[in-house]
């Protein structure tokens, strides 16, 4: 069978000589005196004729290159989502997933690596808080000008304690100026200032921005006498996270104290900076909501295998890998009996058949690991029957009622698919392995794709010179056929002379009418 190539480059030249034979008989016409020549005409069908193959050849081999450079690419994208659905798998986060569960409010649990099946009795007495301090009432001509000097702004921290100043003068005295240069503050170490205006006065709200017992504020103030002195506070905090109490003597009062969050775990207590709790149980983090008074309610947590994370992993990967078989019996469809080109784009390329055929080898073999051996059929996953030729089958969960069922596999035997999907000879692993060949940075994909590219770059090479021949000829032609042209007619012309002089077969010319007289 000849290639699409070979047949598009056929048909352009059958065309071309047609378009021959009509200029032909311009010449034929020209050459008995019945007209002159169509040079145009003439020449570019002569042009068409020497280019015509070669040029419909190129144009078709371009064609055929990108379009294999386009499967190519569907299919190692295709490819590259079975390994990212097999990164569970490859991890083994899908053979380890549990579910953390609480038994009231205010609490949610996540479990990760580490984590193990087991039941904890949780009681939180404290959440984690950001403490927050306002100052006494200013009136409006004090707020308006609180004087001179210098404060110094501090904040507890578990790594010590961090300050920084903001000096205050003449062009920047205002309650809310200060509160401004605080927030400006480049070595502001976390302190947030608010100005508050009411009935009868203004305030200064100061608040940490973030949670925990060591997160304290303290201010003092250079200024001895006057309003800005009034901001100095002393803040002490609890011991081992308790709240935080506040010096009042100029009017401060705590809003919202600094402490931890304090919960035991087991009867074992537990404290943290912040409502994220993590490290305390093995593989699960605590988070715990400061806005719902549940949270302080005891409550017990579940940790315990999650089955519809595995099922969840597995449907995924069964998904992955059949839009790769999908993708490949796209690429190899065998198209209408008869129809050229009907077919798929990459249809009898060897490539594509190792690449199904080792695909379709890997998920239907048998896998023993540590003692256990199966396939996976032993979790209800089993090859659909193929329809319309297509050569390579993809993959289905339950359909076959002598199989049995996925989620029942995974809750009574999930030792079986540890064994299938295990690190060393297991199903995701011989399929990573081959994926990779193919998919990776100068792989098999990769260095096709780049051969095909080159030949695009050498085909527009190709067509750059055929076109450069293209005018040479159109040039040369139009020479030639012009001189003709002007040859026939100078005969012509003398023909009709000699006619007109001698007479023809149906006609006496000049002469012999002269001779009679």
């Amino acid at each position: 069978m000849s290639s699409p190539v070979n047949s598009t480059a056929a048909a352009a030249a059958a065309a071309a000589a047609a378009a021959v034979q009509a200029a032909a008989q311009s010449l034929i016409s020209g050459s008995t005196g019945n007209s002159s020549l169509d040079v145009n005409s003439l020449v570019s069908a002569l042009v068409k004729a020497k280019t015509a193959g070669p040029a419909a050849a190129i144009l078709a081999q371009g064609k055929s290159d990108q379009t294999e450079i386009t499967g190519l690419a569907t299919l190692s994208a295709a490819m590259s989502g079975l390994q990212s659905a097999m990164a569970p798998f490859l991890n083994g986060n899908a053979l380890a997933s549990f579910s953390a569960k609480l038994s009231g409010e205010g609490i949610t649990a996540k479990a990760g690596d580490g984590a193990a099946e087991a039941s904890y009795q949780i009681d939180v007495k404290q959440v984690a808080q950001a403490q927050s301090i306002t100052s006494g009432l200013f009136s409006s001509t004090d707020a308006a000008a609180m004087g001179t000097g210098t404060l110094t702004i501090s904040l507890g921290g578990d790594s010590g304690t961090k300050s920084f100043q903001v000096n205050v003068d003449s062009s920047n005295d205002s309650l809310q100026q200060i509160a401004d240069a605080i927030n400006s503050a480049s070595d502001n170490p976390g302190v947030k200032a608010t100005v508050i205006t009411g009935a009868n006065g203004q305030s200064i709200t100061l608040q940490s921005t973030t949670t925990g017992g060591s997160k304290t504020i303290d201010v003092t103030s250079s200024a001895t006498s006057g309003p800005l002195s009034q901001l100095a506070v002393s803040t002490t905090a609890g011991a081992a996270g308790a709240p935080s109490t506040i010096d009042t003597v100029n009017g401060w009062s705590q809003n919202t104290a600094a402490q931890d969050a304090q919960l035991t775990v087991n009867n074992t207590l537990v404290t943290s900076s912040t409502n994220t709790i993590t490290g305390s149980i093995p593989g699960v983090t605590l988070t715990l909501d400061p806005n719902n008074p549940k949270t302080l309610d005891a409550q017990t947590l579940t940790v315990a295998s999650d089955d519809s994370s595995v099922e969840g992993d597995v449907s995924a990967f069964v998904s992955a890998y059949n839009a790769v078989i999908d993708q490949l019996n796209t690429l190899a469809a065998p198209g209408t009996a008869g129809v050229q080109g009907s077919g798929g784009q990459l249809l009898g390329d060897e490539m594509i058949n190792q690449i199904g055929a080792a695909l379709g080898g890997i998920v239907g073999g048998k896998v023993s690991s540590g003692g256990l051996q199966g396939t996976l059929a032993a979790l209800g996953i089993s090859f659909q029957q193929n329809t319309g030729g297509l050569p390579f089958a993809e993959l289905q969960i339950d359909a076959d009622p002598n199989l049995p069922t996925l989620d029942s596999v995974i809750s009574s035997n999930p030792a079986l698919i540890g064994a299938l999907f295990n690190d060393t000879n297991g199903i995701a692993t011989q399929l990573n392995a081959l994926v990779d060949t193919y998919t990776k940075d100068k792989g098999i994909i990769s260095s096709r794709t780049d051969a095909l590219t080159a030949d695009i770059t050498a085909l527009s090479k190709q067509q750059d010179d055929l076109d450069d021949y293209a005018a040479r000829l159109t040039s040369q032609y139009n020479d030639q056929f012009t001189a003709l042209n002007t040859l026939m007619a100078q005969a012509q012309s003398n023909q009709s002379y000699l006619t007109a002089l001698f007479g023809g077969s149906n006609s006496s010319g000049a002469l012999a009418q002269n001779s009679g007289h």
